[in-house]
């Protein structure tokens, strides 16, 4: 099996990045999810977002981790999005092919998304997580990762029951 290669994405990966996560996003949220959330967030809506996202300046940031030139896990990274993150730095996005879960990939992005984040200075690290996301949720407290507040996504098209996770810096 060809290794995984770990790079930062650019603005040339969002065609990419946005059909990955829309492919592991409809099959991790199809029974949490709303329809009509499921068939707004199309492709068009996530390479939109990724287009913008990838554009941003430091600290955001998004590492892509590739087998053959295809996108087998990712993790976007930059100043917390909303009130409830406080300060915190915040893990956007984390999704990791389900053909590879169970095998260290999300732990490493994960870990590394993390390192960003304190590297560029912040506090803390929260990454939202859907309530309903047991499985996630289950990944993250193995992760060492504390359940610290609820909050509600403020949409525009999916107003999600959230739970913010939180890390603490790593000991100096």
């Amino acid at each position: 099996m060809t290794p995984l290669v770990l790079r930062s994405a650019g603005p040339v990966d969002a065609a990419a990045a946005a059909g990955f996560h829309l492919r592991i996003w409809q099959d991790t949220y199809r029974e949490m999810a709303p329809p009509e959330a499921r068939a707004r967030l199309n492709l068009d809506w996530r390479l939109r977002q990724w287009t913008g996202w990838l554009a941003r300046p430091q600290p955001f940031g998004t590492l892509l981790a590739e087998r053959d030139g295809e996108i087998a896990g990712l993790v976007s990274f930059g100043p917390g999005s909303d009130p409830v993150f406080a300060g915190r730095g915040e893990i956007g996005h984390l999704y990791i092919d389900p053909a590879l879960r169970g095998q260290g990939l999300g732990r490493q992005l994960l870990g590394l998304g993390r390192q960003a984040l304190f590297d560029a200075g912040f506090a803390g690290v929260g990454l939202a997580v859907v309530r309903e996301n047991h499985a996630a949720r289950a990944f993250y407290a193995a992760t060492g990762g504390a359940e610290v507040a609820s909050f509600t996504d403020p949409g525009p098209l999916w107003r999600s029951d959230n739970v913010l996770v939180a890390w603490d810096p790593p000991p100096a």
